[in-house]
Parts: C-alpha cells; structure tokens; sequence
C-alpha cells in the first residue's frame, strides 16, 4: 500500500521541520528505548552486577533500530499485546549476548516515560532558540519602523496615532512572555524520573542489589547522569507526574494564542493595505503598489495557534484522570498531544520567521488612512491652540462640534473625503490659528513616545532577555525560514 493510501497528519506531512518530525520519529523513540537500557546496563555492570563486556558491546552496536527491526518488534506486539516488550525482543536478537539482561529490574515505563522526557526537554531545546529569533526579527522590523504614524485601534474603529514599529512591539512583548514560559518549563525539565521500578518503590532494584540502599540511590544517578539530566525526581509512581505534561502543554498552548493574535493582527492589516506578507523570491514588486494578496501564511499561522492553544486540555484532563499509582488510559492520548503540541508550534515559529523576514508596509496607504482620520484626532489640538489665543475654550468646542458633525456627515452620508480642514480654513472663528494649522495637523506630533518606546524596550527587556542566545550563536538572521507549501 502506498503512503497516498493512508492519512497523513498535515504537522508531519507538510508543516513541520525535519528536525522536530526526526525527534518524535519511531526510529529516534525505540533508539531512544534501546540507549536507556544501554545506560541501565552500564551502570548496573559499574554497580558490580554479572553484565559481560560483550554484552555492553552488542547493545551499542545496535542502539540505532533498523528498518527490518520494526517488522520483528510489530510482529511479537501483535503476539504479545505489550510494546516494550515486544522492543525488549527484537533488542535481544540483534544483542544476543545481552538478551538475558536487556530492562533488568526495569518497568515498562522506564523506557517510555524517561524518553519522553528526553523528548520533552530536547524539543524545547528545538523551540527555544527558533523564538529567540523571531523575536530579534521582529525587533528590528520595529526598530525600521519605530517612527511611521499609523492610526491605532480601539474597538476596531480609529484612535490615537501609534506607529508601525509600536504596534510589532505589542507583538515581541507577548512573544516574550512565551520565551519565558518555554524556558520555565524547560528549566523543570532538568529532572529524570530515572530507575524507579514498578510502583516507583525501587523494590525490584533493591532486591537486585541485596538490600544494598546506597547502590540502588547510586544507579538512579548514574542513569540520570548518562541521560544529560541534572537530577532524578525522588518521588515517583510507576510514571513521572502527569503533572509536568500539563505544564510543558500549557505553555505551547499560551504560544498558540499569540500566533493566533498576531496572525489575526497581520490579517486585519492586509486588509487595510497597510502590511503585506513577504513575497516569494519571484514575486517581489514594488512596495508603493498595494494591491489585494490573500494573506495565506498568517491564515494558516491562526489555524495552527489555534489548534495548540486548544491541545492542552488533553495533557489537564490526562492528569486529573490518573487513578492511583497509574492507568493505561493516558497511552494513547499522550501519543498524539505530546508530538502534535511540539510539531504545531514548531510549524508556527516556521510562520512567523518567514512572515517575520519579509514583512511589506505601505507607508502611502498608511499615510492616506491617517489623513482620512486625522482631522477629527486635531480637534483638541486646534481648540488648545485657540485657547493661547485668548479664544473661550467652550465657544472653540462648539465651533468645532459643529463643524464635525458636518464632515462626518459628508463622510458618511456622502461617501466623500473629509473635509473638516476646509471647513476650518473657511470659518473666520478660527482664523487667529490657521497659519498654525499645518503644524497642528503633521502625524508625528501624535505619537507621542513611540520612537523612544521602541528603543527603550529593545534595549531594557529584548535584549536583556535574548543576550543568551546571541552568545551561544543560537540566533538564525540571515534567511527566512522556508515553507514546505
């Protein structure tokens, strides 16, 4: 049967890294099985226990499961309706001499719920850094644009002028909230559930040793030292907390919402013609020629954000329903949450870099929206400046009012551009501030601190909190992230 005959989930099939689908692969999950006996083995055989060289050997040269392997594991799962076991088998046919010791004292989840930490940890090593860079792409698309007037937003009907570079810097501040809950979590991750045996009492290992405690205490930690984790939790029952699940999920989840606020953002600005996605390499044309572009990438990153936003209430829901020390029913869910919430934001963060690479802003469509609102947004400006006249406040306000009210009328009724700046300068009442009136009307004057915003949370907070990265050389900034379609 071909792969055309079969479906395909669309994280794997079309969304996601390679790197992000090799570390949720099967062949990465029972190698992983198979590297986690071999470090049970070898620190047992440390510990004194009978484990040959040989056998130490065997499993080594077959800690990678090969494509004929999966067929051998498939066949004795069907048989046994047990899946380590089934590894355990196929494990001991190509490691004969290690056959006999392969998950000694083990349980079955020292296999699978240690290596999901592993994944856990290693695809937050993935994400971590893929953010760091958005953010610092998106940083410098606000610095670029940190003084072009654009109008703001309130309820969706035009407010106070913003600029281009401020309103992204709402974006990177929400996205920085994320990078701090991403590494959180990865920081709680620093922990192994490591050798705990069946009901996570260690008993089967301390018979194995002879009642011998300080044995038992000393494999754990070499387990957990071998698998890169700084320490092994002390408590544990036949898995680690379900817990941690919850917490790891939820912040992809909180991810998935700010892709979904800032895809709707860029999707609403399209709109506009204000903001265009990047083009393709062959696409490229003039940025003063705006012109409808189906906003496709920001669609789909709002699709994405949504579906992970909305993935963790399998990991709470896993949790709350764990009976005891353990039950089954959280097997196959977590097969499909865990690598779905991980491929979902990893394709997200595709998105954004590449939306983030490219970004288009067309400053005279901007500037010709700004004008169609601005003279409503001068009014107090023109009354204030009436007022240095000697002008009574409360006859300038009326004036004006009423002058409003007809342009808005014009405007509305009409379907004509606002005239409101004619009205004044055709009105003797205002004739003390008309050579003032140009002045009064210039976009960056209503701004306000926007510029120097901009540079001060750069420097204060982006910075700050991505200078990790920039040292370690994590930071990708030459090329856009590509898409696979």
């Amino acid at each position: 049967m071909s792969a055309n005959d079969t479906y395909q989930d669309p994280l794997n099939s079309r969304y996601s890294s390679a790197e992000m689908k090799y570390l949720f692969s099967p062949r990465n999950r029972f190698s992983t099985w198979r590297q986690l006996w071999i470090w049970l083995a070898e620190s047992e055989k440390e510990l004194g226990l009978d484990i040959t060289d040989d056998a130490i050997k065997q499993m080594k040269d077959h800690q990678v499961i090969q494509d004929d392997e999966f067929k051998v594991a498939a066949e004795e799962e069907k048989k046994r309706r047990h899946d380590v076991m089934a590894h355990v088998h196929a494990f001991g046919l190509v490691a004969p001499a290690a056959s006999g010791i392969i998950h000694w004292g083990a349980t079955s989840c020292y296999c699978t719920d240690n290596a999901d930490l592993i994944f856990l940890r290693d695809g937050l090593d993935i994400l971590l850094p893929k953010l760091a860079t958005v953010i610092e792409k998106l940083s410098a698309f606000a610095k670029e644009y940190k003084s072009l007037p654009a109008l703001a937003y309130t309820h969706l009907q035009p407010a106070q002028l913003t600029t281009v570079g401020k309103r992204a810097c709402l974006w990177i501040q929400d996205l920085l909230k994320d990078l701090k809950n991403l590494e959180r979590a990865r920081e709680d991750l620093s922990r192994f559930r490591g050798v705990k045996g069946t009901t996570g009492t260690q008993a089967s290992f301390l018979q194995i040793f002879n009642g011998d405690h300080a044995k038992v205490e000393h494999l754990d930690e070499l387990v957990t030292k071998k698998a890169g984790f700084g320490s092994a939790f002390i408590i544990s029952s036949q898995t680690y907390t379900r817990k941690i699940d919850v917490d790891v999920l939820n912040a992809l989840a909180s991810f998935g919402s700010t892709c979904e606020h800032i895809g709707q953002a860029i999707r609403l600005l399209a709109s506009f013609k204000e903001l265009e996605e990047p083009f393709e390499s062959t696409q490229i044309g003039s940025s003063a020629m705006a012109y409808k572009r189906n906003p496709m990438r920001s669609e789909r990153l709002c699709s994405l954000g949504r579906k992970l936003r909305n993935l963790n209430a399998d990991a709470s829901a896993t949790y709350a329903a764990q009976w005891m020390e353990r039950t089954l029913d959280d097997s196959a869910i977590r097969r499909m949450a865990l690598p779905q919430s991980f491929l979902c934001a990893d394709a997200s963060l595709i998105l954004l870099n590449n939306i983030a690479s490219g970004m288009v802003v067309y400053p005279a469509i901007i500037k010709k929206r700004i004008d169609a609102e601005l003279p409503f947004m001068a009014t107090e400006n023109i009354i204030m400046a009436l007022v240095k006249k000697g002008v009574s406040r409360q006859d300038a306000h009326e004036e004006i009012r009423v002058l409003s009210h007809e342009a808005g009328a014009v405007v509305k009724q009409q379907g004509k551009d606002n005239d409101l700046i004619e009205r004044i300068k055709n009105t003797k009442f205002f004739s003390p501030i008309i050579p003032e009136l140009e002045d009064l009307l210039r976009p960056e004057t209503f701004i306000g601190r926007c510029p120097e915003q901009v540079d001060s949370f750069y420097q204060k907070e982006v910075a700050v909190a991505l200078k990790k990265y920039v040292e370690a050389g994590s930071l990708k900034l030459q090329e856009a992230a590509e898409l696979n379609v």
